[in-house]
């Protein structure tokens, strides 16, 4: 992601800095928010494990949330029930082929 964020454009067009800064705050932002939920499941006790990472992933989701409030201009509140909404999306998605295989 990080690599094609950086080749997206040069900045110039839109302004939005240049390809290295931009594609490394998404290879950061990326890394980061896989490890979080990841790593708790080194926990050997299955539900101690499943917890922390249901606890990072609220984390996570509160952070993005406040991330849109503060540069996209938009409420906390609708920025919140957005990525929420996102983030049940994607575990319904990803339970669903769990079931599936």
């Amino acid at each position: 992601m990080a690599f094609s964020e950086g080749l997206s454009d040069t900045g110039e067009l839109t302004g939005r800095g240049s390809p290295f800064r931009r594609g490394s705050i998404t290879g950061v932002g990326t890394f980061t928010g896989g490890v979080m939920h990841t790593l708790p499941f080194l926990i050997a006790e299955y539900k101690v494990a499943l917890i922390a990472a249901g606890a990072a992933v609220m984390v996570e989701l509160f952070v993005l949330a406040w991330i849109r409030a503060r540069f996209f201009q938009t409420s906390f509140v609708r920025s919140f029930a957005m990525v929420t909404v996102g983030g049940i999306i994607i575990a319904g998605v990803s339970i669903g082929l769990g079931a599936a295989s």
